[in-house]
């Protein structure tokens, strides 16, 4: 897998990792994790917020596996290197109306800044949403430097190849 753009590893380091995501419903939850958010140049937070609704609106972003990933239906970010990856854990699982009906308990919040970076980024997530260790990682919400090295490593791995 040629990785051309910022590694998942990257984009997580500079949107964050958030525990204990408060919120009842997607709405809630999403505002939360948008509140949490270091501050944004180019899209304030109630827009990014808004956005990120209107996509979930038109289909869930729950993919399966308690996973979430939500993001605008457009790219926002102003430039690569202000696009990111917010992982968040929820303070406790809620309905996300996922394909597999499973509750949600894990975000990952998308802001690209182009079609093509956005689609790159959800293929590098769909990927390791698919690797068991990744999974494990994730469902033990292990602290965000273990879960960063595991992506780093199978990154690099790739571009080994």
């Amino acid at each position: 897998m040629e990785n051309t753009l910022s590694g998942l590893a990257d984009l997580i380091t500079r949107g964050g990792i958030y525990r204990g995501v408060k919120g009842n419903n997607p709405r809630e939850v999403l505002k939360s994790l948008i509140s949490s958010l270091p501050p944004l140049k180019s899209i304030p937070p109630a827009e990014l917020l808004n956005v990120v609704l209107e996509r979930e609106a038109l289909m869930s972003t729950g993919i399966g596996g308690g996973i979430a990933i939500p993001h605008p239906r457009n790219p926002l970010a102003e430039s690569e290197s202000a696009q990111f990856v917010a992982l968040a854990f929820l303070e406790h699982p809620v309905d996300w109306n996922s394909l597999d009906g499973e509750q949600v308990d894990t975000l990952l919040l998308i802001v690209s800044s182009s079609a093509r970076q956005h689609l790159q980024i959800l293929s590098e997530i769909t990927y390791f949403c698919r690797q068991e260790d990744f999974l494990s990682l994730i469902k033990s919400r292990k602290e965000g430097e273990e879960l960063l090295s595991y992506i780093k490593n199978t990154e690099k791995n790739w571009r080994n190849k």
